[in-house]
């Protein structure tokens, strides 16, 4: 990244205070320029959990002042119960939530130094509030840039895909359980933290068991999923998203959906900001944005939105890796979505485990069936549904998969094909369970037979014709079902081949059928659909190129322990269990403006004894500390889920450490009944 000192105007920056109507207040930091009271600037909001003072400072300094030295107010809030703000946050994107939203909102129109014109950005949470405040229509928001982001909060959120519970829900879950502790700095509330701390221990809860408690698409989760009107939003979106994070999906709703100025960008990135994009290649996303912004909150025509509407990575193949430092392809862009562009090739799946083109003749008597049990191997080597890291947690060698499942595969491809959009697989099949879920996954076959995964895409079969109201399977029934994959850009190469491959589980990425499930398939009734583009060299050579990254200069720190990460499969043949342990120690750092040592770890373990869908078991343990002088704050969150037939069970515990005492603990045994999961 090349770090810009020079602006066109100079930077100031503030921590304040943003009063609510209840007496309480939200902490703010504000960069903008210093002339701004003779030269009112309008706000970039960024509105999120995450603790401005430490957790994303670092982030945060490389954005805001870029944005205030172009003509910006770079607003940075911390949500109610979080950071140095007032109270306590008892779960995501509650109406009190939007609702302080809206008095930020009208806070900013209010100072001297905005012209009142504000725009949104946040990539993930930050990315759902922007939308969900948007659908609410308040005058002072004129557009918003969602990242990493969901319209869906069922369908397409970190808790369930296809109607299955994934395992990133408890990884989640644990990660609010560890940010929710996290005290105020003394340094910005004063004598008041440790009362405001002792709150926050005492009253954020256990939001796993909350969850748990809605395992369908009921009330609960339509709140906050905008894709319930789309009418409601009224303002111009910028939707971005990069392959390898879970949220793309997202972006190609809101395009299809929105009936608002649009723009979407799909890179080959993680959980990432572009700038700041891994894999590679990361862009200039603030100068893209400075576009937008400059488009919608000045007035300016900057031609932003006369170039196409979606401009996404077109992947070219790679071995499979659990890290990439850069996906290798170029830019492609289609002028609307859905594109006239896109065109559906078939294949259908025969009793020899080929794809065939549909249009080739058949062979396969049509009665004809195929069997599969999975073993809960399948789905070690998946990598998370969310890749916030990049390396190493994506998916590695699809081989280690494939002894559990059912493969179907073309021939050697004669000539490239490049696909664009969502691979549909529609499936004639029955279970001998009522309660069953399929894993699909489409790969790339190199010439040396490594299988890199390309999408994949999951369905809890009871939720075949409704996430809202799932039925169970009556066993020996046939049933058609349609599963769309993950939306993707990829390119396969001539002499590779296309493989999909499907199993009766996919474990840790998702919780395992409350028994094992013999799927019968009937192959000659199924088939593949891939979203085929065909490449358009000419229109390609005349998009325009991104920019290098930039950013403002790097917040000062001083490393003190240097982090770790590690992925380990452990295979304890001796006692048949099998544990996936996912490590990410953070280290120890200080940030020097504010003398603050920041140090954090947590430990993820997955585990299943060999053929026992009741040994089951999902286990978290964070640790968290803040150090400044004599005052040193220390938490210690563990989650374990575990299930059998019938249930979830939840144990949790809740330490807290002022110095070398224990002042708060807190233990959780929560029983949940399975809902057709």
């Amino acid at each position: 990244m090349r770090i810009v000192n020079d602006f066109p105007r100079r930077v100031m920056e503030e921590e304040t205070w943003i009063p609510l109507p209840d007496g309480g207040r939200l902490a703010a930091r504000i960069w903008r320029p210093v002339d701004a009271e003779i030269h009112p600037v309008p706000a970039i909001l960024e509105y999120l959990p995450y603790r401005k003072r430490d957790l994303t400072a670092e982030r945060d300094v490389q954005s805001h002042p870029y944005w205030a030295g172009h003509g910006y107010a770079g607003v940075r809030v911390d949500i109610r119960g979080t950071g140095e703000s007032d109270g306590v946050l008892t779960d995501e994107y509650l109406p009190s939530e939007l609702d302080d939203g809206l008095v930020v909102l009208e806070w900013l129109q209010a100072q001297p130094w905005c012209t009142g014109d504000v725009g949104m950005i946040g990539i993930s949470w930050g990315g759902f509030n922007g939308l969900q405040i948007a659908a609410l229509r308040p005058p002072q928001l004129k557009a918003v840039i969602t990242i990493c982001f969901t319209d869906d909060r069922y369908a397409d959120d970190i808790h369930h895909m296809g109607g299955c519970l994934l395992g990133d829900n408890l990884s989640w879950a644990s990660t609010m359980f560890d940010g929710n502790a996290c005290p105020p700095d003394p340094d910005l509330v004063g004598e008041r933290w440790r009362d405001m701390w002792l709150e926050r221990l005492d009253g954020s809860g256990l939001w796993l068991a909350q969850w748990l408690e809605h395992q369908r698409r009921d009330d609960y989760w339509k709140h906050g999923s905008v894709c319930e009107d789309y009418t409601a939003i009224q303002c111009p979106v910028y939707a971005v998203s990069g392959w390898a994070d879970g949220y793309c999906n997202a972006v190609f709703r809101l395009l299809a959906g929105l009936h608002v100025p649009r723009k979407g960008l799909v890179g080959p990135w993680a959980h990432k900001y572009p700038h700041l994009g891994v894999p590679g290649p990361a862009i200039g996303f603030l100068q893209e944005s400075l576009r937008w912004w400059d488009q919608w909150l000045k007035g300016h025509d900057t031609g932003i939105m006369e170039e196409p509407m979606l401009r996404v990575w077109m992947q070219e193949s790679m071995p499979p890796s659990a890290r990439y430092d850069e996906r290798p392809g170029r830019w492609v862009a289609e002028p609307q979505w859905p594109s006239p562009n896109i065109t559906p090739q078939a294949f259908r799946l025969t009793q020899g485990h080929d794809l065939m083109a549909e249009d080739e003749p058949r062979e396969d008597p049509p009665e004809a069936t195929l069997d599969l049990r999975s073993p809960l191997s399948v789905g070690l080597y998946a990598g998370k549904w969310c890749s916030y890291n990049a390396p190493p947690d994506l998916p590695h060698d699809q081989r280690e998969e494939d002894g559990g499942c059912l493969i179907f595969q073309t021939p050697r491809l004669e000539a490239a094909l490049e696909i664009c959009g969502s691979p549909l697989v529609e499936l004639e099949l029955s279970a001998d369970q009522p309660v069953a879920m399929v894993a699909l996954r489409l790969s790339d076959i190199g010439e040396d037979d490594k299988a890199t995964r390309v999408s994949y895409g999951l369905l809890n079969l009871t939720h075949r014709d409704s996430n809202e109201h799932p039925e169970p399977l009556v066993p020996g029934q046939r049933y058609r079902v349609s599963i769309p994959l993950k939306h993707i850009a990829q390119q396969f190469p001539a002499g590779h081949a296309i493989r999909l491959s499907l199993s009766t589980s996919y474990w840790p990425l998702a919780w395992p059928s409350p028994e094992p499930v013999r799927i019968t398939l009937w192959p000659g009734a199924s088939r593949l659909v891939l979203p085929r583009r065909e490449p358009r060299p000419a229109e390609e050579a005349a998009l325009p190129a991104f920019a290098e990254p930039e950013g403002a200069p790097a917040l000062a720190k001083t490393l003190l322990q240097p982090s770790q990460e590690s992925w380990r499969v452990i295979r304890d043949l001796a006692q048949d269990r099998t544990t996936l342990e996912v490590v990410h120690d953070e280290g120890r750092y200080r940030i020097d403006d504010i003398d603050l040592e920041i140090a954090a770890s947590v430990t993820e373990r997955y585990s299943y004894a060999y053929g026992s869908y009741e040994s089951v078991s999902g286990w978290t343990e964070w640790q968290r500390s803040f150090r400044r002088g004599e005052w040193e704050v220390h938490t210690l969150t563990r989650t374990l889920l575990t299930s059998d037939a019938n249930n979830f069970r939840i144990r949790a515990t809740l330490d807290a450490w002022e110095g070398e005492t224990r002042i708060f603990a807190r233990t959780w045994d929560e029983t949940i009944p399975r809902d057709l999961v």
